[in-house]
């Protein structure tokens, strides 16, 4: 593994517990911030009615408004988190703002593949291991994570540990600083095999097709 790598997978940093259930991604992203049509600008965006009054003031109790975490890379988050809508801004808001990781102790299914693709970190623990972390970083002097992606923990400021399961394919994807367009990319080769295979097994298909070269995946010319 490359020290690139290795460094990517470990994320130190300031974590804020954020203990709310149903967490939907209309709250993590409010609908009146998706009016452009690329991905920028969105991090203003991220929990605001959380963050602002209804004036657009900074509401002062909010963990994320305070001195202690305004340099946060982590949420530890309440069950479901993510939930709702399928909006992928909620994802790139978060990107946006400096979240590197999200722990919860489970996700709205597409916000949780939708972070895996796009290289937030959702991981899952037990409810009893959310509840201590976040007792723990309540507190500003231990309001410290260390994420190792490749030993696959997550270690507190007191020195706890906790594993936690990803896919292999997720691991790697991350390790190796890939989105899931890159880590198809990166098949290109295994892809370009399997389409020689398929068509000379089944030569009738191209005939049938009336085109010389029928996938859009080939990219290199195929013997007739």
């Amino acid at each position: 593994m490359s020290e690139a790598s290795r460094e990517r997978g470990r994320i130190a940093g300031t974590a804020a517990p954020l203990p709310i259930a149903n967490l939907d991604t209309d709250q993590i992203m409010p609908k009146q911030f998706l009016l452009g049509i690329d991905k920028s600008g969105l991090a203003a965006g991220v929990l605001y009615d959380l963050r602002f009054t209804p004036d657009g003031i900074p509401r002062p109790d909010f963990v994320l408004n305070t001195p202690a975490y305004a340099d946060t890379r982590i949420l530890v988050g309440g069950p479901n988190f993510g939930c709702g809508s399928s909006r992928e801004h909620a994802v790139w808001g978060l990107l946006q703002m400096g979240i590197a990781v999200v722990l919860a102790p489970s996700y709205g299914e597409i916000f949780y593949y939708n972070a895996l693709n796009n290289r937030l970190l959702p991981i899952m623990l037990a409810p009893e291991q959310i509840d201590a972390i976040s007792a723990e970083i309540a507190l500003p002097e231990t309001n410290q994570l260390v994420i190792d992606v490749l030993g696959q923990t997550v270690q507190t400021a007191s020195g706890r540990s906790y594993g936690f399961h990803l896919e292999a394919r997720h691991k790697k994807m991350y390790l190796d600083g890939l989105d899931v367009l890159g880590a198809s990319h990166a098949m290109l080769p295994q892809i370009e095999a399997f389409e020689r295979l398929h068509w000379a097994a089944n030569p009738w298909v191209r005939v049938l097709s009336g085109s010389a070269s029928p996938s859009p995946f080939q990219t290199t010319s195929m013997e007739t």
